[in-house]
Order: structure tokens, then sequence, then C-alpha cells
């Protein structure tokens, strides 16, 4: 009787609704739920997982990674990974995933209730009256109806965010280089530059990752472009303000008032914005409801559970998504695409400066990205033993390999087809397949000679010139040492000209035969391959 396949394994290391363990269990995976722990007993214990189910507190560092022998995917519950070394984990091959929408509408919600409270200064009103004062004549507020709003970010919450100002009737502008003029009308929002919205934004709200390009948007200069009596919201990340030029910004009236909910380091215990009596800020609460916190552990445990079990990639952010659907479609493509991958890594001689992968008929209407990672991990294989889609484009960037990815929509000789060539010293170098039937990867070209063959396995590819009698001198060679042929697939560029030979072999074929082999009347190259 045959063992059930086991099952992928997930640790939970941060607390999260319990109702995320229930569905990891659901979706075919054990799960433990084990929180509080000490880098070294997650060290300890990460080798033991294939996926790791995490928070904000957990920090997914190297050491970490270096132990998680096993780990295939890490899953954040919530938007930010600053607690992820996403390119170490790249280079490792585990896939980094988020919850991007899960709590997008509540961190939305806390920035428009930041504009409310900075327009009527409500939290110093309050500690005031609840001091026993009646400070009624000490604030004086602005209406939110009719003013400008500013987004430096306009994706998902950026765009929740301006749909609610505009509910309160107020202009909004938008600057962000990834917004399109199409998707600006379909929000609503005036695209602008950085300059045209310091200038003219009576609100300004960030909603933007933590990137090189990012960082300190709102530095000392940008600030003192900002409209005098600017009021400034970041419940994004910390970071993106030069916080000692706001506090400055503050004392000047150049900013009339900030609400921070995210500070440059966290948990903010000292900064120079504390005490200023125009300044607000909470610790972090964007994401702080009973809706996001369960929605975010029940759509990372789904994702993750659906990669592990699946296939499916959603939310990744070093990999291609690819939904559960999708992957049993393109299955069969990228075992072909990787088959390519190696065959052309294996051959190629000299350093590799650069690939380019074609699509053609059916594949080229299926993503593109996915087929290129299958191709690079079958190519950059022949580098490293660790090699899988996810780190295969890091490896091979790492190698300054410039990758190109090349869609023909129209039909040629096949149905479908993928063509994979690399640039060498000696020349471009390239080699084609298709697939049979729905499932069934075949070769039929190689360095510009058709050829037939399944790749799989142990195989032998010789180049010989085209003449009688060498077929039976191989096969014989072969047979005299013991090692069995189990298919023969023969190309030719013409008559008397040059051949290729792909035989697949039941076993490894020792260094001592592929010497005999190239020691043969005729031959020109002899080349064992492992598929």
């Amino acid at each position: 009787m045959t063992k059930p396949p086991k099952k992928p394994r997930v640790l939970i290391s941060d607390k999260m609704d319990p109702n995320a363990a229930k569905i990891f269990e659901e979706r075919g995976c054990d799960v433990d739920v084990i929180t509080g722990e000490t880098l070294e007993d997650l060290k300890a214990r990460i080798g033991e997982y294939d996926g790791l189910a995490i928070r904000s507190s957990t920090k997914v560092t190297p050491e970490i990674l270096d132990a998680a022998t096993n780990l295939k995917v890490i899953g954040r519950a919530g938007i930010g990974v600053d607690n992820v070394d996403i390119p170490y984990a790249s280079s490792k091959g585990v896939v980094v995933m988020n919850t991007p929408f899960g709590n997008s509408i509540t961190t939305a919600e806390h920035a428009v209730a930041m504009m409310f409270a900075l327009a009527r200064q409500i939290p110093q009103a309050n500690a005031r009256t609840q001091a026993g004062e009646w400070p009624k004549n000490d604030f004086m507020g602005v209406e939110l109806t009719g003013k400008t709003l500013g987004l430096i970010g306009a994706g998902n919450i950026g765009s929740i965010v301006a749909a609610r100002a505009q509910g309160l009737r107020m202009k909004v502008i938008a600057f962000d280089p990834f917004l399109t003029e199409e998707r600006a009308v379909e929000i609503g929002v005036e695209k602008v530059d950085l300059d045209t919205l310091l200038g003219r934004a009576d609100f300004i709200t960030l909603h933007t990752p933590l990137t090189d390009e990012t960082r300190n948007i709102l530095s000392a200069e940008n600030i003192a472009k900002t409209k005098q009596g600017v009021r400034i919201v970041n419940c994004a990340r910390g970071g993106l303000i030069d916080e000692a030029a706001l506090a400055e910004a503050l004392d000047s009236g150049q900013v009339a008032g900030a609400a921070l909910d995210v500070f440059q380091t966290e948990p903010a215990k000292e900064s120079p914005l504390f005490g200023k009596p125009n300044f607000i800020c909470t610790p972090h609460l964007g994401a702080s409801t009973t809706e996001a916190q369960v929605n975010v552990a029940l759509q990372v445990a789904e994702q993750m559970a659906d990669y592990l079990v699946n296939g499916g990639v959603t939310n990744a952010l070093n990999m291609p998504s690819l939904s559960a659907e999708e992957a049993p479609k393109l299955k069969p493509y990228m075992g072909l695409a990787e088959n390519l991958g190696s065959l052309v890594g294996q051959l190629a001689h000299g350093n590799l400066t650069k690939i380019s992968i074609e699509r053609e008929g059916a594949a080229a209407e299926l993503s593109g990205k996915p087929i290129e990672g299958a191709v690079l991990a079958g190519l950059m294989r022949q580098y490293s033993d660790t090699v899988n889609m996810v780190n295969a484009p890091y490896l091979a960037k790492e190698r300054g390999l410039d990758i190109r990815s090349i869609r023909h929509e129209k039909e040629g000789a096949y149905n479908t087809l993928i063509r994979v060539t690399v640039g060498t010293e000696q020349g471009d170098r390239s080699v084609a397949g298709t697939l049979f039937g729905a499932d069934a990867p075949r070769l039929v070209e190689m360095f510009g000679v058709r050829i037939e063959a399944e790749l799989n396995g142990h195989m032998l590819y010789i180049v010989n010139e085209d003449a009688p009698g060498f077929i039976g001198r191989i096969g014989s060679l072969l047979g005299e040492n013991g090692i069995n042929i189990g298919t023969f697939n023969l190309g030719r560029r013409g008559t008397g000209g040059e051949a290729l030979l792909l035989l697949s072999v039941d076993q490894p074929i020792p260094q001592s035969v592929v010497d005999k082999a190239c020691a043969l009347e005729g031959v020109k190259t002899v080349m064992p391959l492992a598929f």
C-alpha cells in the first residue's frame, strides 16, 4: 500500500486570528502555533517547516533563513515586510507573500480620521476639556470641504482615501509614478508631479512603500516647497518624512499640523515631534481593527495553503502571481520551459551574456513570467543545486545575464512553441520545444536543426559527420559497455553534412565511455546530459 503524500508543515510564529490555523488544516496542511519565541528558539525549530506565517514581531533574518532548510514560503499577515530580508529569501528560493488588501479599508479610514483630528484639533481639545478647562475659544478649526488633498501614492489604500475625500467634497490630486492617466480618471483624481502637489495641497497624505526612491520623500527641501499652512498625515511607513525637518516646519508655521501613525524608529520612545502642540500621533494603529486582523490572518492562510498544496501564487513580492486555476494549465509549459533552459545551459559553451525567451501560438496567450522563471530555473541549475523559480531570476541577474521575454501573436509551424536562445562568446545557441496534446513536452529544434525528442532522465548528445555506419558504431559502443538505449533521435542539416543525435539511456554514462565516443570516426562533440 502506498503512503499518502506528506502534508506541508506550517509554523504560525506571531499572534493572529485562530481561524488561520483552521484554514491551514482544512486545506491539507499540518500547523503549529508557537508564538513569542526567541531568535535562537526559532532558528532551532524552523528547519522542520515548509511555511512560516508571521505578523510584525518575527524577524526573518539571514540567520533564520540559513536554518530554514525546508522553507518554501513566508506569509506576512499585513502589508509591510520590513521584518523579512526579501533579497536573501529570494536567494534561498523562498517565496515571500503579504496581504496588501486585507487591511486597506482600515488603514485608509485611519488616515481620514487623522485628517479630521488635525482639522479640528480633537485630541488637544479633548485633553484640555477632560482636565477641567473649557477652552472653547482656543481651538479654531478648518473645514475639509473645498480643500485640496494631495495623495503621495495612489495605489489601493490611496485610491480608497481618494474616494472618501471626494465624498467630503475635497479636490484630490495625486503624485504616483505608476499612476496612468486612465486610472487617474477612473478614481477621479488629477495626476500631478510632486512639486505641483506640494505647492497646491492643503492636506497631504502618504500611501507609498518605503523604498530608496521614497525614503524622506518629504525632506526639508520638499517640505519647504509646500503650501503655507499645509497639514500632513502619514499612516503608511516610517521613514517617508524627515522627522526633524517636520518638527522645524511645525515650529515655523510652514506646516500647520501633522499626524503620524508611523515613525522612522519603532517603537517610538522619543522623537523631535513629541510635545509639539500642533502634532498628534498614534502607535502604528493603521491596521488595528477587529475586521482587519481577521481578514489578513485568513488571507495569509489561504494564500500560503494554496501555494503549498496547489502551487498557486498570490500577492508574492519576489515571484509572479499564478492562480490555482492557472497552475494546472501552465504546468506542462513550465516543464517544457525548464527542460529547454536546462538543455541550453548544459550545451552552451563559454560565459552566457544574454537569454531571450520567445513564446508563439498558445504559449503566447499565457502569463510569461512563470514560463520565464521556469526557463531560468533550468538554466541556472548548472550553477547551483538549490535553484528554483524564485531564486533563478536573482541568480541570473547576479551573473549579469541580460534577460528578454518576447511574445509572438502569430502562430508559426506549431500550435504552441517556446524558443530559448542564449548568447555566448561563440555566438547564439537556440533550442525550441512544443507540446504534443495537452501535456506532452517535446524538443523540436536544436541549434537550427529539426529534431524531435523527449527530454528526461540521462541522455547523450552527439554531433557527427553524416556518414553511413555511424549509428551502428555508437550503438555497438554503448552495448559493449552495458548501456541500454531507451530512445534514439536524429536530425541533420543536410545530406552528408552535420548530424545531431540525442540518445536516452537507462543510467549515467561513465566518462570513459564518453571518451571512447569522442574517438569514433566523424565525431565532433559528445556530451552527457541529465534532466
